[in-house]
């Protein structure tokens, strides 16, 4: 089982942001992207050969680590095999999941349990009677649920864009893909790395898990037997498990070895379960030194909001970066902090072009300001973005 020992024998100084550091990491990013940047066969082959291939663990990714947010969301309708396989052939370092379980305890990609906006099954009059009003993690909603479809019944569904006021080009898309079983993404993995000669990574988080304990569907459990049958429940295996609730990712380092991350919302917010048990903690008490020291005890990083990492003002433009990444690197944790888009809409105001909120603002000088604060990595909708700011960072 995991120990914090495990966990933290890799020595956090070797993540040094001088510019040798960036120098070294050149052309390894250079041949993860090789088909969007343009790298030479040698570049890719010497990627190959690298630590994802011969299992060197989370700490042989290039930095800043590249993930592909749901897929390559920007473009394809999130969390498919489209979307999936269109980030990794951009070339995504790192390629994040969302799992809910189903009526019969399998586990399915989806962001949300709630399946109304992202996926046809409002169209379907079979299912017309299970459109439902439920209570999740204190919040109601209405629509229909993944826990109670199996999955046989989720598979006569297709997935659709879930914000086509802002993507109307990914509406496209439409039907076009099934709900995939996490299962069969680790079969997609499995079978794509044996053809590219690494190992393909991945960023897997449990969805509500306080919420389908109580309903029986615990999902760390059937989580760890998959990563197991899959050879990917070691210390070096290319996934990252990640949960806004802490007592998911201890439970999981109890289960396996895979290295963990505790996702970090808003500053006020409080992790379900901390709610559910009484805990009185908020999210500004785990960015604390005591806070961070306690996750590093069981974790290895955490994946915080963006605005944890450089705060917003009440126009929305970034002001000074907090000391987050020096705190949480002084613990030996890494930072993996979410979500870079390319679109006005979702970028700080002062990287905004234009008044058109879904034309594509000024990403690049985003991320740089971003990458410039030390983190580890970042999560992106938009994979071909993120790697070419990768690139001018570890290149400049």
């Amino acid at each position: 089982m995991g120990t914090q020992e495990s966990r933290q024998s890799q020595d956090p100084n070797e993540q040094g942001r001088g510019t040798g550091r960036r120098a070294l990491l050149g052309a390894v990013v250079l041949g993860a992207g090789g088909a969007v940047l343009g790298a030479p066969a040698t570049a890719r082959a010497d990627e190959a050969a690298s630590g994802a291939k011969s299992g060197g663990g989370y700490r042989s990714l290039p930095v800043p680590t590249i993930i592909a947010h749901r897929g390559a969301s920007g473009y394809r309708p999130e969390h498919t095999l489209g979307s999936y396989q269109l980030a990794l052939d951009m070339g995504a370092h790192v390629i994040e999941q969302d799992l809910v379980p189903t009526k019969d305890g399998h586990l399915v990609c989806r962001h949300e349990n709630d399946i109304t906006g992202t996926t046809d099954v409002a169209a379907h009059p079979e299912f017309a009677a299970r459109k439902t009003t439920k209570v999740v993690d204190g919040v109601s909603y209405t629509g229909w649920f993944t826990e109670d479809f199996t999955l046989a019944e989720l598979k006569t569904l297709r997935a659709k864009e879930r914000i086509p006021g802002n993507r109307q080009e990914n509406t496209l898309y439409d039907g076009r893909w099934e709900i995939p079983s996490f299962e069969e993404v680790l079969r997609w993995a499995e079978k794509e790395g044996r053809k590219r000669g690494r190992r393909i990574w991945l960023h897997v988080e449990t969805k509500h898990p306080t919420y389908f304990r109580k309903l029986g569907l615990g999902l760390e459990e059937p989580l760890a037997k998959l990563l197991r049958r899959y050879d990917r429940h070691r210390k070096n295996s290319p996934v990252f498990l990640q949960s806004f609730e802490p007592s998911s990712i201890q439970r999981l380092n109890r289960l396996v070895d895979s290295p963990l991350v505790v996702l970090l919302s808003g500053a006020a917010t409080r992790p379900w379960d901390f709610v559910e048990a009484g805990d009185p903690r908020t999210v500004a008490d785990l960015v604390k030194p005591e806070g961070l020291a306690w996750i590093a005890s069981y974790a290895n990083g955490i994946g915080p909001t963006l605005d944890l990492i450089i705060p917003r003002d009440s126009g929305g433009k970034l002001t000074t970066p907090t000391t987050l990444v020096a705190d949480a690197h002084a613990e030996g944790l890494i930072l993996h902090p979410y979500t870079m888009r390319n679109e006005n809409t979702f970028l700080p105001a002062n990287f905004r072009k234009g008044t058109d909120p879904n034309a594509y603002g000024d990403a690049f000088g985003a991320f740089k300001v971003y990458f410039d604060t030390g983190i580890d990595g970042i999560f992106t909708d938009n994979t071909d973005t993120g790697l070419l700011a990768h690139a001018d960072f570890v290149n400049d």
